[in-house]
């Protein structure tokens, strides 16, 4: 989020963890800047068999992203579902997504820190922990 990316196609597959436990993200003809995004809400069906029906009854558009229905494909493990969800629900909110998207928009730069604290190197004495 904080480099202005989503990764469009968010299946498992699609993803790694370096050595160093960073997050990786493989399939880059799918990045889309979170600024041309349009994160929405599955809005509420007309009738039962809307409702019940295996396609959408909604207008989607070509920038449309429905954060609410990550869940079915990414979470049917429930160990794995717990773990997210006791950690990351917000990324199953559109109104996550959109108020990022709305900072961005407005120039706000987050702090991004690819390594933590303590393996940084420090100028003021030249020296940085290995470790």
């Amino acid at each position: 989020v904080a480099a202005n990316i989503f990764p469009g196609d968010m299946l498992w597959k699609n993803f790694g963890v370096t050595r160093d436990g960073k997050v990786v993200f493989y399939d880059y003809d799918e990045i889309e800047y979170i600024t041309d995004c349009n994160f929405r809400r599955v809005p509420e069906s007309h009738n039962e068999e809307e409702e019940m029906s295996g396609e959408v009854w909604y207008a989607v558009g070509p920038h449309d992203v429905f954060p609410e229905t990550f869940g079915p494909f990414l979470l049917g493990n429930p160990a794995v579902r717990e773990v997210f969800l006791k950690h990351h629900a917000d990324l199953l909110d559109a109104s996550f997504w959109q108020a990022h998207k709305e900072r961005i928009a407005q120039g706000h730069v987050y702090d991004v820190f690819p390594y933590e604290q303590k393996k940084r190197f420090n100028p003021a004495d030249g020296e940085t922990d290995l470790s």
